[in-house]
């Protein structure tokens, strides 16, 4: 039986204490403890940025002469200087595209994502949902990243999976699956760390 859904649960708890907008934070401090993704200066885009913890925790290392920017359905409370937002469906990516390049962005040096479907509560339902939004996140990434860019996406782990994961393997270089310490219990979502040819 699975546990409950918490949200004053230790890491959360740990996330209000040191002023950060959600306990997903944490999940990429660990990624880049392991990997080594954001460094300062970097012009960075995360899709599906709302509440904000992952925007703040990347202004925070790449640092004033670095850039995010965080696109998501929700609106999403000012940050930081280096951070600018918007309201935007990462699905649609002729506006995507209208977006960055209107903000001058041609290329970015990396792409982060922590998107979730809504779920319905059918496991495969839920999965298959997680896996075309990923698709989405892709298409961005081979728009925009650079060469040699890493690109962290978020899946949900089910039948379409492994598919997913081989089909990115033929695409890009040093596809990493890796969980995560401060993912829940229960979940079986899983992120991909990946580099751009």
């Amino acid at each position: 039986m699975s546990k409950p859904y918490t949200p004053n649960d230790a890491w959360s708890k740990k996330a209000a204490s040191e002023g950060y907008r959600a306990r997903s934070v944490y999940k990429l401090m660990e990624l880049q403890e392991r990997f080594k993704l954001l460094k300062p200066g970097m012009t960075v885009l995360d899709v599906a940025a709302a509440p904000g913890s992952w925007l703040q925790y990347t202004s925070e290392v790449i640092g004033p002469k670095g850039r995010v920017i965080g696109l998501d359905l929700t609106p999403i409370k000012p940050i930081a200087e280096n951070v600018k937002t918007f309201e935007q469906d990462i699905n649609a990516l002729t506006e995507v595209n209208k977006l960055l390049v209107a903000e001058n962005i041609t290329h970015v040096d990396l792409v982060l994502s922590d998107i979730a479907p809504k779920t319905s509560g059918i496991k495969d339902v839920d999965q298959w949902r997680s896996i075309e939004l990923n698709q989405s996140v892709v298409a961005i990434a081979e728009r925009f990243l650079k060469p040699k860019g890493y690109c962290v996406l978020k899946v949900f782990r089910g039948a379409d999976f492994d598919e997913f994961l081989r089909d990115l393997k033929k695409g890009w270089d040093d596809v990493h699956p890796a969980h995560v310490e401060a993912s829940r219990d229960r979940s079986r979502e899983v992120y991909i760390v990946m580099r751009k040819k």
